[in-house]
């Protein structure tokens, strides 16, 4: 199983010897630098029993997988949640399914799941106790269910080329290609990518192998040029939202984490203003793939259409890629459409509490903003 080294111990190196002593961080990296291991190694263990009862995954063929990818909190969570109700369709990725990727744990939570029903919910009620323990937290920001859908964020955190990996670690320019792939050397760009397809095939043969894939990712904003190569005929759905109202958002996100293990770090600190860098460079890499893809395989929805009338959103994309949609999946769409319309959100930032403005936005993005007529 693929995974990057020259990132991990650079990470570790800039964290423990390269910044100031700290007893709380060493702790906070050598706890979960351990948790870490100790789950790749269970995974790794999966894996290779999948190559013993499960074979069959590896001639699981991936035909015309969706991507979904957009830079956070613009909307991607909404569309993978309103296309997943498409599920005669699409099989989507599940957050427990990220976590343990491997044909022989999904079949054993399948079990559990059974026991479940028979057992008058136990283990429900534990992973929801474990749900409102640990990510209760991230409710205003981003809702975490076990068995709900989730980004595939999880798959590559595994391989250490993830922008997870800023939470613990904000070291963002010094480890630039764990948030921006693309960036990689050409061989372990083809590495995580042939990681990655071992994933989605055993996801589609546990899951729905006639069905197609449903994928989505943020942190793919850095590295759809990999992923187009890996997936020649892949269809992309990205989502332009103004970035003077995603990036604060988006920073706000992990500032929280970054302040627990090391709370010398102000929110205009120059750890935000690389982070919303990071940012920026995932707007102007979607803004040039797209103008290099054919019509047939790319999609931009507005997120101020998506919002407004999810419903009407979806017809448009439905129409865009000569899909039908169902009356089964009309309805759920209307009553989506319904909650949407109501809902308001608590998770508001500003740039300039980070550091930031709207005029370095202008800067780094001027002609993408003119291109999607969003005001300066």
């Amino acid at each position: 199983m693929y995974i990057n080294l020259k990132l991990f111990g650079r990470a570790l190196h800039l964290s423990l010897f390269k910044s100031r002593f700290s007893v709380r961080r060493w702790a906070y990296v050598l706890f979960f630098t351990a948790l870490f291991w100790v789950m790749w190694l269970l995974v790794v263990l999966g894996r290779a029993l999948d190559h013993v009862f499960f074979p069959g995954f590896r001639k699981q063929p991936i035909t015309q997988p969706v991507f979904i990818v957009a830079p956070p909190r613009s909307g991607t969570t909404l569309t993978q949640k309103l296309m997943s109700l498409d599920d005669d369709r699409f099989v989507h990725v599940k957050l427990y399914q990220t976590i343990f990727p491997a044909v022989i744990y999904q079949r054993f939570f399948d079990g559990i799941a059974w026991l479940d029903g028979h057992a008058g919910q136990v283990f429900s009620k534990f992973a929801g106790w474990i749900e409102k323990t640990f990510f209760d937290g991230w409710d205003d920001t981003h809702k975490l269910q076990f068995n709900q859908p989730e980004e595939d964020d999880g798959f590559f955190l595994y391989s250490f080329v993830s922008e997870a990996i800023y939470l613990l670690f904000p070291y963002v320019d010094e480890l630039w290609e764990a948030g921006f792939p693309d960036a990689l050397a050409a061989e372990d760009r083809r590495k995580l990518m042939r990681y990655y397809r071992s994933c989605l095939q055993r996801h589609l043969y546990a899951n729905g192998p006639d069905k197609i894939l449903l994928s989505k990712a943020t942190q793919s904003s850095g590295a759809v040029e990999s992923l187009r190569e890996a997936f020649p005929d892949a269809r992309f759905i990205t989502i332009i939202r103004h970035p003077y109202q995603s990036v604060a958002s988006h920073v706000s996100v992990f500032y929280p984490v970054w302040r627990a293990h090391s709370p010398d770090i102000a929110k205009d600190s120059p750890v935000s203003k690389s982070y919303a860098r990071l940012a920026l460079c995932w707007y102007q890499h979607l803004f040039e793939f797209g103008s290099r893809m054919n019509a047939e395989q790319y999609y931009c929805i507005d997120y101020r259409d998506l919002t407004r009338n999810p419903r009407e959103a979806m017809e448009m994309l439905y129409k865009h890629f000569g899909w039908n949609l169902s009356d089964t999946f009309q309805s759920q769409l209307d009553a989506a459409t319904e909650m949407q319309q109501s809902f308001k959100s608590a998770h508001e930032f500003s740039l300039e509490e980070f550091g930031l403005s709207e005029k370095w936005i202008q800067e780094q993005l001027g002609p993408l903003l003119d291109y999607y007529s969003l005001a300066r």
